[in-house]
């Protein structure tokens, strides 16, 4: 068994070599001599490049990202899991974890929309449970071309469906998330979910294969040819000639993750001792979670016969076998004589499972197909070994020639242009979004979507955990290290605003083609400003997940980050929401109003497009603020919180009287066009008027007191040259209607 067969029906590795078949695979020229002439010392055989195709993409490997990414601050007194693992895990006291992190599955997505979006709600949950942790809430984070014909609306509202599809089904809330429309998503959509579970400190799990003789464990639904070699379609640039690749997404069934998930956990839970390693076949499939596996552990190899792994279709290769990303799948390393132990539980959870290979002496991972060795390769070249590429950076052309005066809006009748804003499919409200998702299975959730964060309990204990997700696409065009501060400031402001401490976020890095200098500049200069954000809030990267080439047709997205936060609440007296919440109670405006115009609602609103220099921003001056509506909140002294972005102050204050359809009655010295920029580091927030004395001394000037909330159903807002002037339900329902009508 020393010699390396090739299969009969693929090319041969001559053909391959001659052909350039690698190419197809997302290998260049440079990567297949690489393993030609450095790893092997042979030529590669069509399972073994299809094997190195997986493994190199981006999507596994981050060879275009790696250096980029070491730039991250990723360390704090709470973290007890940080990147490289299936997800992070921070410490939130009593011996509990909260675990999370976020993944993209934008391709899959813009192919298939329901199934993309489905099976990436499936993998970030596996993710989850594969530490040991039980899932407790889900987000989701979506970028849309506003819908101007039946095709997008038929294509938004089959995402949608396949995020509560799977989320409903599997008993897991989705509870929060963001959703933004912009012509720079269009043929590119982002379909990013993040996933949030808790655990016991002492039952984590990783993802290893050590200990020779152990047995590697198959768990989970059959493979079959959906998703082959996804990761490296994942990686690919996308464009009209490649919209049909539907082959390469999978198809989820959350009925059978349900099973797979309790049987996981049983087996963690309670045979802790007969367990190695645990991990999900997410992106690559077999090949990534068995290599992975096998690398982390160090020190041996690992041998597969493929003959034993389930199968759905018939005839499937190697090739098919390994780089089939099925979902509802699992690998265990289980230890050497508890094998049957370990199987039984999953049998009595009507899950199947078999052993498929064992841990070897050596550095070798080798397939086994019919009695022949399909691939022999060092495990570390798989997993730990691919290339790693310091990319060109270059500013952008249209950064070069940025013009530094802020956008001045043209403002004549404020009332009528407020009513304008709230129909802005950005700034309307999404609940026809997430009206089709489950938000309240398991009865945690204290704070449902449609606050500034979600809330979640953690039950038996006076504590929750505020979740959100968050970034402006359109700031990170116009200065992308600046808006990568903003993206994490404006998470922090909404866990902040929900009466929550900032733990640490987790990341899905949407950008263009890292190969082109100014698309790389972007993804570069963006980590740097998250960087800043996030030591300044004390916030690490956990966990975290890279989508590059969302390109069409040569058209990059905007870079967009999203930022996905998670809080603690210590106390759930002190859950806070954004909704006014009796008449009588003082509306103060906390942080300073400047021109911050370029790249807002009102500039997109009213010319079509963004442009120039982004505004200001000051890091120092958005913790201050943060801190001291923390404190004010601490001191029980806060009725309301909501932070001030898209749309300006005007939009926080009119979503701030929907809740329970209160009216206001403010005065202001601030002029109509600053109602409308989006200067950062402020809130909207109310008090009972018993509070006035306290909250004041505690604000000092940083709050300007704008007036009270009525019971007479009308937003009147006095500025210095103008006023707002409308009843409150007829605000509402411009703001309730306008997607609901664009989606019709």
């Amino acid at each position: 068994m020393d010699k390396v067969i090739s299969q009969p029906v693929e090319a041969t590795p001559e053909q391959i070599k001659d052909q350039k078949l690698y190419q197809s695979m997302g290998l260049s020229d440079h990567e297949y001599h690489l393993i030609k002439d450095e790893v092997l010392h042979r030529l590669p055989n069509y399972t073994e490049v299809g094997l190195f195709s997986g493994m190199w993409s981006e999507h596994c490997s981050y060879k275009n990202s790696k250096p980029v990414l070491k730039k991250f601050y990723t360390k704090g007194d709470r973290v007890v899991k940080g990147p490289g693992e299936g997800a992070g895990i921070i410490d939130i006291g009593d011996n509990q974890g909260v675990v999370f992190k976020a993944e993209s599955h934008n391709h899959p997505s813009a192919v298939e929309p329901f199934q993309g979006a489905t099976t990436g709600v499936g993998g970030i949950l596996r993710d989850i449970f594969s530490m040991g942790a039980r899932p407790i809430a889900c987000l989701d984070s979506l970028r849309f071309s506003a819908p101007k014909i039946d095709e997008d609306r038929y294509f938004i509202s089959q995402i949608v469906a396949g995020i509560s599809s799977y989320g409903n089904c599997i008993g897991v809330p989705t509870v929060g998330g963001d959703t933004t429309f912009d012509d720079a998503y269009e043929h590119n959509p982002l379909v990013n979910v993040m996933c949030v579970g808790l655990m016991d400190l002492d039952k984590i799990e990783v993802g290893a294969a050590a200990g020779v003789g152990n047995s590697i464990v198959y768990v989970g639904a059959k493979t079959g040819r959906d998703g082959i070699n996804g990761a490296s379609f994942a990686s690919f640039q996308f464009d009209s000639e490649h919209e049909s690749q539907r082959s390469a997404v999978q198809v989820g069934d959350p009925f059978t993750e349900k099973l797979v998930m309790e049987a996981c956990l049983d087996v963690i839970n309670n045979h802790a001792e007969s367990l190695i390693g645990i991990q999900d076949m997410g992106a690559a499939g077999l090949v990534s979670s068995s290599a992975e596996m096998g690398s982390k552990a160090g020190g041996n190899g690992m041998l597969l016969d493929l003959d034993l792994v389930p199968q759905r279709e018939a005839n499937m290769t190697p090739f098919e076998l390994m780089l089939s990303e099925s979902q509802e799948r699992m690998l265990l390393c289980v230890k050497a004589g508890h094998e049957d132990e370990v199987l039984k539980v999953f049998a009595d959870h009507g899950v199947d499972a078999v052993v498929i290979g064992y841990v070897t002496e050596g550095d070798r991972y080798q397939l086994q197909h019919h009695g022949k060795l399909v691939a022999d390769v060092p495990v570390d070249s798989l997993a730990s070994q691919a290339p790693v590429y310091h990319r060109e950076s270059e500013m952008p052309a249209h950064l070069k020639t940025a013009e530094p005066t802020q956008f001045d809006p043209i403002i004549k009748n404020p009332t009528a242009v407020l009513k304008q804003m709230l129909t802005q499919l950005t700034i309307a409200s999404k609940e026809s979004i997430y009206q089709t998702y489950d938000t309240q299975v398991q009865t945690n959730t204290v704070v449902a979507p449609g606050s500034d964060a979600a809330v979640v309990r953690v039950r038996h204990y006076d504590k929750a955990l505020a979740i959100t997700t968050d970034v402006n696409g359109r700031y990170l065009y116009l200065n992308p290290r600046i808006g990568g501060q903003m993206a994490v400031a404006e998470a922090a402001r909404n866990i902040v605003a929900s009466g929550a401490v900032p733990l640490g976020i987790t990341d899905c890095l949407n950008f263009g083609n890292p190969e082109k200098p100014d698309q790389f500049y972007e993804l570069d200069q963006a980590v740097m400003g998250m960087s800043d954000a996030c030591e300044k809030f004390k916030t690490p990267v956990i966990s975290g997940n890279v989508s590059l080439n969302n390109e069409y047709d040569n058209v990059p997205i905007y870079p967009t980050p999203m930022v996905g936060m998670v809080g603690l609440i210590k106390g759930l007296k002190h859950v806070t929401t954004q909704d006014f919440k009796q008449a009588g109670d003082l509306v103060y405006v906390i942080g300073k109003t400047e021109a911050g115009f370029n790249g807002s609602q009102i500039q997109k609103m009213q010319t079509g497009g963004i442009s120039g220099q982004l505004f200001d921003f000051d890091l120092d001056y958005e913790a201050q603020m943060q801190q001291l509506v923390t404190k004010a909140i601490e001191n029980d002294l806060v009725q309301s919180a909501h932070d001030v972005s898209e749309g300006g102050l005007i939009t926080a204050i009119a979503e701030s009287t929907f809740g329970n359809l209160l009216g206001v009655d403010f005065a202001s010295d601030l002029n109509v066009k600053q109602f409308f920029s989006e200067s950062q580091s402020r809130f909207v927030v109310s008090i009972a008027p018993k509070n006035q004395a306290a909250f004041e001394k505690l604000m000092g000037q940083n709050a300007v007191r704008l007036g009270k909330v009525t019971d007479d159903n009308h937003l009147f807002v006095s500025a210095a040259d103008g006023y707002f002037d409308l009843d409150v339900d007829e605000a509402f329902k411009l703001w309730k209607g306008a997607l609901p009508c664009s989606l019709k």
